[in-house]
């Protein structure tokens, strides 16, 4: 008996071993990490340790066991978590979504402003367990009352069902404000990544209700914004930079979106869309509207062949307006509350941003743009992290709170 539990554990060594290396290997050759960005060394072991947690959760999901999704997010949730004396944090529930609310704890003569905040992750991980730094030093710094929310991901729960989670919390806050001290016409809807597109879905859905009080502002770093074109600059030339790369974002989009990953290079190349589809948003999304200086580090424009119907039909729901926001109709975006848009150089979804900001200045609404020259996607999420933490980090903080504090 003892000899054969020595057996299964020394086969556990080795097959654990040998995942190691796999992934070092794939990881050596694959990840390209620009000269741009400070500490590469770091951002190498930082991407090699979350290819790895990657890798595990796709091993547990094909032997059954739980999601690729799943096991990272539990991981990620083993982190410590600090606490703020200066902040006062509450576990919550908006109807059966859990939220956390962080209050500065010295008391205001005067209602502050509200921030929602919808964290990323492509909302398949990220969790209000890991955004509690980020969360807390915003409510902090900038003298607010912040709601992370909870809302359900996939592939669990797919698409729309997060959107229609960020939906009910967003209402209920809205309608609650008195309780919580926040000034009803200072509330900001703010996001990153997956959550900046929440954030923008959040402004469009809700700029209707007269029984509630109206968006003042949108905070939106490195959003996703579309999932209609995937062969934008930043998409070429951002493929295989951390800690977003294709790979990984596709991933995302399939257990989001319910899409097979057989669509992939008819989805990269935009053969899943008819030619008129392509014309009418072409104004908004074509490349003609990233400027050229976004274009030097490589850009090739692919042209579209005749669409595979298929593959239409299976994904066409990408053009749901709370899937892509950035193709609402100009009467929509025009009436948008004033934004502040951080972006990142070596960022996959770069160019969104960019397209994004274009349309809400084209249309006159205010524009406050931060770019990040040696930022990448997910740097926000080091935060705090000590060794781990970058230098952008604290930048793209410092700009949120001085955006929120102009409000």
């Amino acid at each position: 008996m003892w000899v054969l539990l020595l057996i299964l554990l020394g086969a556990a060594c080795v097959f654990s071993v040998g995942v190691g290396l796999w992934v070092f290997c794939s990881h050596f050759f694959t990840t390209d990490i620009p000269a741009a960005i400070d500490h590469p060394v770091r951002l190498h072991v930082l991407y090699y340790l979350f290819q790895l947690l990657v890798t595990w959760g796709t091993i547990l999901e094909k032997l059954g066991i739980c999601s690729m999704p799943q096991f990272v997010s539990f991981m990620y949730d083993l982190l410590p978590v600090k606490q703020d004396p200066d902040v006062v944090v509450k576990d919550l529930r908006f109807g059966t979504i859990p939220v956390k609310v962080y209050q500065p704890k010295v008391s205001s003569c005067t209602p502050r402003r509200g921030v929602l905040y919808f964290h990323g992750g492509g909302a398949i991980i990220g969790s209000l367990k890991t955004y509690h730094e980020i969360c807390c030093r915003l409510s902090k710094e900038s003298d607010s009352v912040v709601v992370a929310v909870g809302y359900r991901k996939a592939p669990q729960h797919k698409f729309p069902t997060p959107m229609r989670d960020c939906l009910v919390a967003s209402i209920h806050f809205l309608k609650t404000l008195d309780v919580y001290g926040v000034d009803p016409a200072r509330v900001v809807v703010c996001g990153d990544s997956a959550g900046g597109g929440m954030a923008v879905v959040m402004c469009q859905k809700l700029m209707d209700r007269s029984d509630l009080p109206k968006i003042r502002a949108q905070l939106l770093v490195y959003a996703v914004l579309q999932m209609v074109d995937f062969q934008l600059p930043s998409y070429q030339q951002n493929a295989n930079v951390p800690l977003l790369s294709w790979n990984f974002a596709f991933r995302c989009f399939c257990y989001y979106m319910d899409v097979h990953p057989s669509w992939e290079s008819v989805l990269m190349k935009g053969d899943h869309l008819p030619a008129e589809v392509w014309e009418k948003y072409r104004k908004w999304l074509g490349s003609e509207n990233i400027p050229e200086r976004f274009k030097k580090r490589g850009y090739r424009e692919v042209p579209h062949v005749p669409h595979n119907e298929d593959a239409y039909l299976e994904t066409n729901h990408t053009l749901d307006l709370m899937n892509t926001p950035v193709i609402a109709e100009d009467e929509v975006v025009s009436r948008l509350p004033e934004a502040c848009i951080v972006s990142c150089e070596f960022d996959l979804l770069r160019d969104e941003s960019l397209l994004y900001k274009k349309r809400l200045e084209d249309l006159g609404v205010p524009v406050t743009w931060h770019h990040m020259e040696d930022g990448f996607h997910g740097v926000l999420n080091t935060l705090g992290m000590g060794y781990f933490q970058f230098p952008c980090s604290t930048r793209i903080l410092n700009a949120m709170v001085h955006f929120l504090k102009g409000l």
